[in-house]
């Protein structure tokens, strides 16, 4: 008897009775119902022509302070020292780490800024390299969210919830969009090295939840080895590998037809995703052959594996082998004190390899149709969270208005959205929700956020949840 013989001798008469009666309620649903409808509403993906095909975003976990890097306020250098006005703070609340604080005096650092670009963008001196690619950068300064410690906050970024437990964005995009190459995953994560390390990062950021599995993002490590489990066992060859994964498919089929679980199929889909990816993921991340400008360009830290500046380049390779979604992940930004110093030290790690990603998509004619994102899950309140003095301050959370920065298809260039008060505490022009800002990238892509749902547990679900609306100001 073989495996196959063996499997179907174990099917009892209930088993085969209520599978039939299933077998026949589907092949009748499936007549009316084609592709995704029984679970999805209005699916048929895109829904009118993207101008990006593809996403990177350079994820800045912590919260950087804008009023350090993009945000100006000379008015907190005037009134250094003196305290946040009433009438400016109202009844906002404030972070648990500054609730008990008796005095909220504002604090300004030893940073200049100037105006880059034919749009005249403002910058700070931590940004030299940005002032480069000033042209290029679509600043929207008055992004806003409810979340006001970093878990939640970055988690309803991530995935439009902050409970957690939904698809993440990457996930979205990699089951409504699919993959543009059959060999890798059309969601990849990294994770970067920092000169320190805070807030911890999630699986649950780049989790699928309820979505199919294979939708999942696939998480790259730095050396040899950058995915776990993907090559063969000793003993084990290509032959073996692929008689196996046979076999298991088939084991997957007959399940299928017993129990109507359509997670086999993702499985099976899984399977053959691993063994196509244990040639193309080696021959993908080989830098080996990038010329001594590529890694000049990006600055000295591209040679060290696990960098930021190496997985910039990781993901414009990526993304030059038809990657959908790159998602990379940099720690650090979380100052609560010595600010000045730290802030120093991480606009230094992400400053000249965010601009040569820009600069190195741009010649080789992926930035057309490839979005970049630079930003965090929310942002720094304009006064001192402890101890002021003239060298050194800190920072605490500050989820009413933020800064971001895009690049690439079609997002208008040079060009500043939003507007906050001389503080830095409000929006007093063209607010941007955290679900408006989901609602935008979708569009770019092509698809009309409030159309594309997944039916779960007898609700349709969305990345945006029942808010959100395209900023189409900010779109060419």
């Amino acid at each position: 008897m073989n495996i196959f013989e063996e499997y179907n001798s174990k099917v009892n008469r209930r088993e085969f009775l209520s599978g039939s009666v299933l077998g026949l309620g589907a092949t009748a649903l499936s007549s009316l119902l084609t592709g995704n409808e029984f679970l999805t509403n209005d699916n048929n993906l895109p829904h009118f022509p993207p101008k990006a095909k593809r996403v990177i975003y350079l994820f800045q976990s912590g919260a950087p302070s804008q009023l350090e890097l993009f945000d100006y306020k000379p008015k907190l250098k005037e009134m250094f020292g003196q305290e946040l006005p009433a009438s400016i703070r109202g009844e906002q609340r404030v972070s648990g780490m500054t609730a008990n604080q008796r005095s909220f005096p504002l604090a300004y650092g030893k940073f200049t800024f100037g105006q880059y670009g034919q749009g005249r963008i403002w910058l700070s001196d931590l940004l030299p390299y940005h002032q480069q690619i000033a042209d290029e950068l679509c600043v929207v300064k008055s992004v806003h969210t409810e979340a006001i410690n970093h878990d939640p906050a970055v988690t309803f970024i991530q995935t439009g919830s902050q409970q957690g437990a939904r698809p993440s964005f990457g996930s979205w995009i990699s089951y409504g969009l699919g993959s543009e190459n059959k060999n890798l995953p059309a969601f990849c994560v990294l994770l970067s090295r920092s000169t320190s390390y805070d807030q911890p990062l999630y699986a649950k950021l780049w989790n699928n939840a309820f979505l199919p599995s294979e939708h999942q993002g696939v998480l790259f490590r730095s050396g040899d080895d950058p995915i776990l489990y993907l090559n063969d066992p000793p003993g084990v060859d290509k032959v073996t590998r692929r008689d196996m994964l046979d076999v298991l498919a088939k084991l997957h089929k007959q399940q299928l037809e017993t129990v109507l679980d359509d997670e086999l199929n993702s499985r099976i889909a899984q399977y053959e995703m691993a063994y196509r990816m244990q040639t193309a993921v080696p021959d993908t991340l080989d830098v080996s052959k990038e010329p001594d400008w590529v890694f000049d360009l990006y600055g000295p830290q591209a040679r060290k594996p696990g960098t930021y500046a190496a997985n910039c380049l990781l993901a414009r390779k990526l993304i030059e082998n038809d990657v959908r979604f790159v998602q990379l992940y940099h720690q650090g930004w979380d100052q609560h004190g010595n600010l000045p110093t730290d802030i120093k030290k991480l606009a230094k790690d992400v400053d000249q390899a965010s601009a040569a990603l820009i600069l190195d998509l741009k010649q080789r004619g992926l930035l057309e149709d490839t979005l970049v994102i630079w930003g965090g899950e929310f942002g720094r309140g304009c006064y001192s969270q402890g101890k002021l003095t003239p060298d050194n301050y800190g920072r605490d959370h500050h989820p009413r208005c933020y800064s971001i920065w895009m690049a690439g298809a079609g997002v208008k260039k040079g060009f500043t959205y939003g507007e906050t008060d001389d503080f830095g505490y409000n929006i007093i022009k063209d607010p941007v929700h955290v679900h408006d800002y989901q609602a935008t990238i979708m569009h770019l892509l092509g698809i009309d956020h409030e159309r594309f749902t997944f039916k779960f547990q007898g609700r349709r679900y969305r990345l945006t949840d029942v808010a959100g609306h395209v900023v189409k100001d900010i779109l060419l």
